[in-house]
């Protein structure tokens, strides 16, 4: 039985596996984007998950815990700089996989693992224009209200 036994094995010993979905991460900070199998997407998408909430927040325990799976500094450095920081706002989902079509050698089904922070640039940006529109009506509704005062000769006088 396989109770409390949780995640895939890949046809592969426990370090060849450790090492793959460190390979894949690696590749998948530098390049924000990679192409895989379903069934590996969907497991670096549990670690990837877990290193870019890590990320989040920069203190010396999480680079070390991050250090365990990406062995490269410059790449550390980028996940800490510019990846943490684009997802502090969100609570969680730091990743999206496309499902592509099936390879051409064996007909494995293909994915697109990308890190979602694109998602929040367009509802920015819709956030953005609903603002924006909002304000536009404000405007022309205080424009109509708004009606110029009548200044009086001795008020002139005054201010002067």
């Amino acid at each position: 039985m396989k109770h409390r036994k949780a995640g895939r094995k890949y046809s592969r010993t426990r370090e060849h596996r450790i090492a793959m979905f460190r390979n894949l991460l690696m590749n998948l900070i530098k390049y924000s984007r990679i192409r895989t199998t379903d069934a590996k997407a969907k497991g670096l998408k549990r670690i990837a998950d877990k290193v870019v909430s890590l990320a989040r927040t920069n203190n010396l325990a999480n680079i070390r815990k991050v250090s365990y799976f990406v062995n490269d500094k410059d790449l550390i450095k980028k996940l800490f700089s510019e990846i943490g920081p684009k997802f502090a706002n969100r609570s969680g989902g730091y990743t999206r996989i496309y499902k592509v079509g099936l390879r051409r050698g064996d007909s494995a089904p293909v994915s697109i693992i990308e890190f979602a922070y694109e998602e929040e640039k367009k509802t920015q940006k819709k956030q953005a224009k609903k603002a924006a529109g909002k304000v536009k009506k404000d405007v022309r509704k205080s424009e109509k209200t708004v009606q110029p005062d009548k200044v009086t000769d001795e008020e002139k006088k005054e201010n002067v």
